[in-house]
């Protein structure tokens, strides 16, 4: 399949950062491993990804800026474009070797995400979007899930942590949804739930305090493939509050009203 140059310079660095984790997967044991924060790590793996990433990206298009979860914003000459990138979303997953972690790269033009790329070196499950053109899965062209009954309905979650997150307001919202749904899910890595989302294999999904870079390739991949995607209020910008809820318009509106007042 035919892709814009665009999104094959975000194919390229996501695959070349890719073979660089997978790598690491396979000797996990051996990781340098440093400690960022309560149950929060950092891996070489991580810091290497994103160099990996702006070498590349910087490369292709110099002048872009660069948000990355490990160095932060780096400045570029041209102000209308930015890279949110994310090396290693789901690090918890990799340092115990689960497969479910991913790359996610969006590119913002000025201020609204345009194209994004999110890429699971694990299983090579490679997920691209681009404003207007759709979203696809390894070439095969991805829906939101049709369904408009609750309790039919698989929902994805976050779950706040040891020294992260107010816990007594996770407990509220799982009370209330759990007994609207089919099922609760909680896989570990936002872009690849968002991913989830876009390719119909969750019907909703909802997490508060997450990172930009967490959530802006994912953005553009539910809204190409028909999904709504918001804050938690229902009509707000999630890059801008990190708080996610997703789906189609009937399960996104449905989220909505039962957590707004949570």
């Amino acid at each position: 399949m035919l892709h814009s140059a665009l999104i094959n310079v975000m194919v390229k660095a996501a695959r070349n950062a890719g073979r660089s984790l997978k790598r690491d997967l396979g000797e996990i044991e051996h990781l340098q491993v440093s400690l960022k924060g309560p149950a929060n790590f950092v891996t070489k793996a991580d810091q290497r990804a994103e160099e990996l990433l702006y070498a590349d990206l910087t490369k292709s298009r110099p002048g872009y800026g660069f948000i990355g979860e490990e160095g932060g914003t780096r400045e570029g000459a041209d102000k209308s474009h930015t890279w949110i990138v994310d090396p290693l979303d789901g690090t918890t997953n990799f340092l115990h070797g689960i497969p479910q972690f991913a790359i996610s790269i969006g590119l913002q033009r000025d201020g609204v995400i345009i194209a994004g790329v999110i890429y699971n070196p694990a299983n090579d499950e490679l997920y691209i979007a681009e404003r207007g053109k759709g979203a696809f899965l390894n070439d095969q062209r991805l829906r939101v899930a049709g369904r408009r009954k609750l309790d039919e309905c698989v929902i994805g979650c976050g779950l706040p942590h040891i020294g992260r997150g107010d816990h007594e307001q996770s407990r509220r919202e799982l009370t209330a949804i759990q007994q609207k749904v089919a099922g609760l899910r909680r896989f570990g890595a936002a872009s690849l739930d968002l991913a989830f989302i876009a390719a119909g294999r969750l019907d909703g999904y909802w997490e508060r305090n997450l990172q930009p870079w967490d959530i802006a390739a994912g953005q553009i991949m539910i809204r190409e493939a028909g999904g709504v995607i918001s804050g938690i209020e229902g009509d707000d910008d999630p890059l801008k509050t990190g708080h996610v809820i997703c789906g189609n318009e009937f399960v996104h509106k449905e989220l909505v009203k039962i957590l707004k007042p949570l």
